[in-house]
């Protein structure tokens, strides 16, 4: 008789979880509730009277193994960016800006030299983004496997790096590495996109962050879904359905009953029972469903701003704006100015604007309609670091943090922005928690975890071995929360289905 799986959630792990089951002989019914598939990673319209269909939640695209893509079979063209970053500068009355190329030339060798003076803060760069590279080419892959244990990791790459990067606070390793405050902030940033910590936080959770930013495909690569976030998912539907998976819409469950030989899945005007249960909604909601009391609700901390511009303006150093946006566009995103955020907003304050910009149609046009894409128009999306619920959901703070953001960006521009900004909508981790139903608007559903096995650590079934266990055989995690979960990459729902179909093979072989 044949395996029945209901996959809570159709985002972009549960489609993949889909695609795989379906495709081994499981039958698979996905229930989503809303009126689309997707979850965070759509494209849709933004701004009324404009045509033009934004990633408005989440943005480009790293973890995605492209080993996974093949397989599924996906019709997915992602684009790599000549820009890794651009980060604008005043200094001694000077502006400025630290090119990043993503194959650095002459251009990144002169725009370290005109920061610091000489060559030395660009040799530190390419020694510790080299070393880092070696980490990330041992752990990519391991990403769509049992997960592995620390001490097979740890013992193929250097010590000093494995020290710098898992053993003390990140922070530590970029204050001794680097000497200027700009370069250190760069850096810094990748341990802080969705987690709201200090670089020297004791937990290490932003060195968990920064692992995960620098290790995909083995090369820790940025690049750009043609067609915006929602062609990820437009394919991932089809290859899902094709396999022979039901999606099903409009179907929000709202309690799931485990006994010992099947689970009960329950909504509004429908009951579903199943072999198996795979849940792609965080943790914390998953505890809900199940009758039990959730922990503490994780919080997300970021402010999100989807923009668009009739042109892109002029900057203040002179920097070709085609070429600064290209990239990710950091602002104000020192060392000590993104420590000086954090304190703030742990002492409740709404704290200086810091984040960064990306600019998809200088790499993919596609997402404008005809009328925009012949002209100058271009869309900026902006992601704030340190905004917690707590200092955004204060009456008048959403629009003040705005404001603080637009004239942060002022600050480095030539002209104005507000005149050309033809656009602009604003989420809050509350706003996102509301439309995606995603805890306290946490982009990784919680604190990501290390992606490897600790000391002491024996799993014993599959569901422990992929890193999707839960503490009910029947119900596995396939979504962000799961371990190795998190970002638009597939993985927890790879690995959710891999667990599963080794799991049935295991009970034919035991029965």
């Amino acid at each position: 008789m044949a395996q029945r799986v209901v996959i809570v959630g159709a985002g972009h792990n549960g489609l993949v979880a889909a695609a795989l089951l379906a495709r081994a002989g499981v039958e698979v019914l996905v229930l989503e509730r809303l009126q689309r598939v997707g979850g965070a990673a759509v494209s849709a319209p933004a701004f009324d009277g404009h045509d033009a269909r934004l990633s408005r939640f989440s943005y480009l695209v790293s973890l995605f193994p492209q080993s996974l893509i093949d397989d599924l079979g996906l019709d997915l063209e992602l684009r790599s960016r000549d820009t890794a970053s651009f980060t604008p500068w005043r200094r001694d009355g000077r502006a400025g800006g630290l090119l990043v190329e993503t194959e650095a030339g002459e251009a990144t060798r002169a725009s370290f030299a005109e920061l610091t003076g000489g060559d030395e803060e660009l040799a530190a760069w390419e020694r510790f983004y080299a070393e880092v590279g070696t980490v990330a080419e041992t752990i990519a892959p391991t990403l769509l496997e049992p997960l592995p244990h620390i001490g097979d990791l740890r013992d193929r790459v250097e010590m000093a790096i494995w020290t710098d990067l898992v053993e003390q606070p990140i922070g530590t390793a970029i204050r001794r590495r680097f000497a200027d405050d700009v370069v250190r902030g760069v850096v810094a940033t990748d341990a802080l996109i969705g987690t709201f910590a200090s670089l020297d936080e004791l937990s290490l959770v932003q060195n968990r962050c920064f692992l995960y930013h620098l290790i995909g495909n083995g090369t820790g690569e940025w690049r750009v879904p043609v067609g915006g976030m929602g062609a990820v998912t437009a394919e991932l539907a089809r290859v899902a359905t094709e396999a022979g998976a039901t999606i099903r819409l409009n179907s929000e469950v709202d309690g799931i009953d485990v006994s010992d030989v099947d689970v009960t899945v329950c909504g509004d005007g429908f009951v579903e029972r199943a072999d198996h249960v795979l849940c792609g909604a965080a943790p914390h909601v998953l505890e809900r469903l199940l009758g039990h009391s959730p922990a503490s609700k994780p919080a997300g901390a970021q402010l999100k701003l989807n923009i668009l511009l009739s042109r892109l303006p002029a900057l203040a150093s002179g920097a070709d704006p085609r070429v600064a946006f290209a990239g990710t566009f950091h602002l104000d995103e020192s060392y000590d100015q993104l420590e000086r955020a954090h304190r703030a907003a742990a002492e409740g304050q709404l704290p200086p604007a810091t984040g960064e910009f990306y600019c998809h149609t200088l790499t993919d046009r596609s997402i404008l309609g005809a009328e925009l894409r012949d002209s100058e128009a271009q869309t900026l999306t902006y992601f704030g670091l340190h905004t917690p619920p707590g200092v955004l959901d204060v009456p008048g703070a959403k629009d003040e943090a705005v404001a603080r953001v637009l004239a942060a960006l002022d600050s480095h521009l030539a002209e104005p922005i507000e005149p050309l900004i033809l656009g602009l909508e604003a989420k809050t981790p509350t706003e996102i928690e509301h439309e995606l139903a995603m805890p306290g608007g946490h982009i990784f559903h919680g604190d990501l975890a290390w992606p490897w096995l600790e000391e002491g650590e024996h799993p014993r079934t599959p569901a422990q071995r992929w890193g999707v266990a839960t503490a009910h055989p029947r119900v596995l995690l396939c979504g962000s929360g799961a371990r190795r979960g998190g970002a638009v990459s597939g993985i927890g729902g790879h690995n959710a289905a891999r667990a599963l179909l080794a799991t049935l093979v295991a009970d034919t072989a035991a029965g």
